[in-house]
């Protein structure tokens, strides 16, 4: 076991409540360490329910191709836990990381304090010490109570599109949802906003007006689209022609040009050239990622695609749903999810997205996770909406009855390993690649 992660399994014993939305705790702490969140390069603060990773990737892509060194803070990891802190372009060392944690324990003396909120703070001593051009920092949970939303002067703060998710913490209703993540607009900093509902647009709008916090929208104030196999970004500034984005799928477009629209207000010096290569190099682990030859593919279908994705409430089924019509079209083959979720995931309404695009699913358990659905109530879940479903007991199990049902077909299948972040980092051990 890494020293970094003995340290945390004491710290849970402090506060056992996973998730626990208060700034208190936090800032007493950031106190004791001198408050580094103070002496932090410039901040692009990320919130909303789906697409922030991404967005963020984008931005990273974009600005390390101009030349910057870039710190990232995301959550959560999908394979080692390093992969949520990186130190202007790499992925922080476990001696650092380890030592950091530790320090963050001493002076924090055992009060009570919850595990992301010790990351959080051990992040920000990291981030203080090592130098940077920018942060880019991505919400855990919500966002007016979450641990990041210390950062009282964000260089810009970004909302990605708005959804239902953790209820159990947010909430059942998409106003209230809204109204938590907004909570990470500031005086003085513009807010770039994505697609949102309706509603949920004038409710931001209305609370930027509160705080006074300068807004672009989306749709308003900047657009992107695909266009004759270019990707096209327009602004006030003008026009974008770029190359279509590495990653996958019609949301990624939107996410991209989130990106985009923040970078170009807030560093209008980047060159287009970055934006360009940055398209290109774009790297975001687990979102549509088609694994290649490993341990675990080789279990599928000879000439079978094997895709993978940590979607897993009902908007990332959605999205994730478009993609295979998409795909579909473009080279057509059977459909088959392979599904894993979690308790607190509304399951039924991620599945739907499927409906006519899968012509099967196969549920399997999240090994490790307490809060996993099993293999059985994910497949009843799946029957329940109209899918013929099965059960294994494990990746590798369910490629294998893959395999076995294609064993005489001249078509290949498409396999989707889909329903939880948690089951996507599981696909990536299992197949050896680990996220750099």
């Amino acid at each position: 076991m890494d020293r970094s992660v003995a340290v945390l399994a004491r710290i849970l014993s402090l506060h056992p409540r996973k998730i626990d939305l208060s700034l208190g705790r936090l800032e007493n702490l950031l106190a004791l360490l001198g408050n580094p969140q103070l002496r932090l390069p410039p901040v692009i603060h990320v919130a909303g329910t789906n697409g922030k990773g991404s967005t963020v990737a984008f931005m990273r892509a974009f600005l390390e191709a101009a030349g910057k060194r870039v710190h990232v803070y995301t959550s959560p990891h999908l394979v080692n836990f390093h992969e949520r802190i990186r130190l202007s372009g790499k992925l922080v060392d476990e001696q650092m990381l380890a030592d950091t944690f530790q320090l963050c324990e001493t002076v924090n003396a055992g009060a009570p304090i919850t595990v992301f909120e010790m990351i959080t703070a051990a992040a920000f001593k990291l981030f203080s010490d090592v130098p940077a051009d920018v942060l880019l920092l991505e919400v855990g949970l919500g966002g007016r109570f979450d641990a990041t939303n210390v950062i009282a002067r964000p260089l810009a703060s970004v909302i990605t599109p708005i959804s239902f998710d953790h209820p159990e913490f947010l909430g059942t209703e998409l106003a209230g949802i809204a109204r938590e993540k907004a909570g990470i607009l500031k005086r003085g900093a513009p807010g770039i906003i994505g697609p949102q509902d309706i509603s949920v647009r004038a409710l931001i709008e209305d609370i930027a007006q509160e705080v006074g916090a300068p807004l672009l929208i989306h749709g308003q104030d900047f657009a992107a689209r695909e266009e004759h196999g270019r990707y096209v970004f327009e602004d006030t500034q003008g026009l974008l022609d770029l190359p279509r984005p590495k990653l996958i799928g019609r949301h990624q477009v939107q996410n991209a040009g989130i990106a985009i629209a923040t970078l170009r207000h807030v560093m209008p010096e980047l060159p287009a050239e970055s934006y360009e290569r940055g398209m290109l190099n774009v790297v975001w682990p687990g979102r549509l990622q088609r694994l290649t030859v490993g341990p675990l593919t080789q279990s599928a279908p000879p000439q079978s695609e094997v895709w993978l994705d940590g979607g897993h409430n009902e908007a990332g089924g959605r999205v994730l749903g478009e993609a295979m019509a998409d795909m579909e079209d473009h080279s057509p083959r059977p459909l088959v999810l392979v599904c894993g979720t979690l308790t607190t995931k509304d399951t039924a309404g991620f599945l739907r997205a499927f409906r006519g695009l899968a012509q099967s699913v196969i549920a399997v358990p999240i090994l490790g996770e307490h809060t996993g659905r099993s293999a059985a109530e994910v497949a009843a879940i799946a029957r329940a909406e109209g899918f013929p479903a099965n059960t294994a007991a494990g990746l590798d199990e369910a490629l294998e009855q893959i395999a076995g049902s294609f064993a005489q077909s001249t078509t290949p299948p498409r396999i989707l390993i889909a329903g939880s972040l948690y089951l996507a980092g599981e696909a990536l051990a299992r197949n050896g690649e680990v996220p750099t």
